[in-house]
């Protein structure tokens, strides 16, 4: 029996999961499409009584179906010294980008209502245009000058505004992050590297000339139709093309305006636009646009090698919020060991950095600890301890494999700082959202094999969204054995002491990653056969969706289900 694995993702999923380039040898994404022309992957099985086992591109894709994604902006704006001299404001009303912009600017504007609709919001809210040019100014000019560089539309710099409101910090549920919003796998398909120490993802440098190479290949896949490739970053370029292969069937036109695409893709476009049409003719409009200089005011530094952040920033005369505000790649208290090897600086402090910096010994880079080993030690709980990595203590202490002996001495790279000091560091982020204060009684669970947020909801009588919410991380990320969740628990004390005490972690299962997914019911799915698929039992799919199995499942209803994803991520 052939059996074809076909997606179901409903229409108004929301877009920001549709980026995603999910096992790019089998799927580039979002429509369910593959990269070469066949759609779809068969799975042939011997008999129709085999187990009907899920494809991992069914996983992935049923990661994609949420329908309340939010991007989120976790930290405050950083007001940035990108002058070494007082604004001269005159100045730079008569030499800033927005004239630069405004006559490269070649995109038809039609006067089409979803458009407009977008275009009167934006003029409403100047204060919103405002704050977005305004975190937008160190980085403008860079991305202008790209653009230019690679023959690419000017339009494309309004991007980030409708993708993250030009915020690098920026995440959403669906895992995408960065100014421009890439999800893991399409991050890493166009170049962004991502790792322990550094997302580049969340790096200007790296996610723009990412953006970039997407969307040349997009503009390429579409034959050169910029409307359609821009609807294709937003909700992937297999689901365009469905609809525009829908449109020709049906004998109707082919463009943008006249496709079924989801809501959000349907308002995506007319918001670029909108914004296009702002920048040509604000006057029309009676705005006045945030002035920012047409010159370049950053530079990228080589800095060779690994380097604590907190010394970066001293020998640049910045602080510790601004140095990680112009590089919130970095996840740690320092640089990769293995690269980038690059810092972006404000242009006037480069020469200091650069001096202070070829003065710096190799060991005076990173604040340094000599640790004596104690019985009972493994490198994982040394490693834990200092905020470091197995590996970087093994190459800095030259040891092969993981055998260490008590009494002898390991040499730790450590913060030059407290790690508090570092605000923008991972750490940082996920600790101020779990101290923020909230109503009911604080609790902490630490996170055992098995576990998922919706078991842990139920536990504490809590939603597993609101747990995602207070824990900074979107509601389908990946729970790790001994992660730490804050739980904001109403109630009783003496119930919520006795939740806290039974949530313990238990045996550990090295390398189980669990993934909260929505399945949608096919015809001729049971719960047998959904159990048998996905490897859970009936009673939890029965529990995790308040239903019995001795009721019929309706095609197009949707299940949610807590699946091992280890090998499918």
């Amino acid at each position: 029996m052939l059996i074809l694995p076909i997606i179901l993702i409903p229409a108004d999923v929301n877009w920001l999961f549709m980026k995603y380039l999910l096992l790019p040898v089998v799927v580039l994404l979002a429509g369910c499409q593959s990269l070469s022309q066949s759609d779809g992957n068969t799975v042939t099985n011997n008999a129709e009584s085999q187990v009907d086992t899920a494809h991992p591109v069914e996983i992935n894709q049923a990661l994609l179906a949420d329908e309340s994604i939010d991007v989120i902006h976790p930290v405050a704006d950083v007001d940035f010294s990108l002058n070494n001299t007082l604004k001269d404001q005159k100045a730079i009303n008569e030499n800033n980008i927005w004239p630069r912009i405004r006559s490269q600017l070649t995109f038809d504007i039609p006067n089409q209502k979803r458009l407009i609709a977008q275009r009167n919001w934006y003029v409403k809210h100047p204060s919103y245009l405002n704050r977005v040019a305004k975190r937008a100014e160190p980085f403008l000019y860079y991305i202008v000058e790209e653009l230019e560089k690679n023959d690419m539309p000017i339009e494309l710099a309004f991007l980030p505004i409708v993708e993250s409101a030009f915020d690098p910090f920026a995440y959403s549920h669906g895992r995408a992050s960065g100014m421009w919003q890439f999800v893991p796998g399409t991050g890493e398909r166009f170049g962004m590297k991502q790792n322990w120490w550094y997302d580049g993802r969340r790096d200007v440098v790296a996610s723009t000339e990412g953006a970039i190479k997407y969307l040349k290949y997009l503009h390429k896949f579409f034959d050169g139709d910029w409307m359609l490739a821009l609807a294709a970053y937003n909700s992937g370029e297999g689901r365009v093309r469905n609809a525009v292969r829908k449109n020709k069937r049906l004998g109707k036109s082919t463009d943008f305006w006249s496709l079924d695409l989801p809501k959000e893709t349907r308002a995506y476009v007319p918001k670029l636009l909108a914004l296009a049409d702002i920048v040509k003719r604000p006057t029309d409009f009676k705005l006045s646009l945030y002035s920012i200089d047409n010159k370049s005011v950053l530079s990228q530094v080589n800095i060779k090698s690994q380097l604590d952040l907190a010394k970066a920033a001293t020998l640049a005369g910045l602080s510790l919020a601004e140095l990680q505000g112009l590089n919130p790649g970095f996840n740690r208290w320092a640089t990769d060991p293995d690269g980038p090897h690059r810092l972006l600086l404000p242009s006037h402090t480069v020469e200091k950095f650069e001096l202070g910096l070829n003065k710096l010994s190799k060991k005076d880079r990173l604040a340094w600890q000599r640790y004596k080993i104690k019985n009972g030690d493994n490198l994982g709980v040394i490693a834990k301890k200092f905020n470091t990595r197995i590996d970087l203590i093994q190459q800095v202490n030259n040891i092969k494999g993981n055998q260490i002996r008590a009494g002898k001495h390991l040499l730790i790279p450590v913060a030059a700082k407290s790690l508090d000091s570092y605000v923008f560091s991972q750490e940082q982020r996920i600790a101020k959202k779990q101290n923020r204060p909230q109503k009911g009684l604080k609790l902490v669970h630490t996170v055992k094999s098995g576990d998922n947020l919706w078991d842990i909801g139920r536990k504490y009588g809590v939603n597993s969204k609101s747990i995602a919410n207070w824990n900074g991380f979107a509601p389908r990320d990946t729970l790790k054995l001994g992660q730490k969740l804050v739980i904001w628990q109403k109630g009783s004390s003496k119930t919520n002491k006795s939740n806290y005490a039974n949530s313990k972690t238990g045996n550990n299962v090295e390398n189980a990653i669990m993934r909260n997914i929505t399945y949608k019911v096919r015809r001729g799915d049971s719960f047998a056969r959904i159990a048998d698929k996905f490897n859970v039992s009936i009673s939890d799919i029965e529990r995790w969706n308040n239903l019995d199995r001795n009721k019929y499942l309706q095609p197009g209803q949707r299940l949610k289900l807590s699946v091992d994803v280890t090998n499918n991520i």
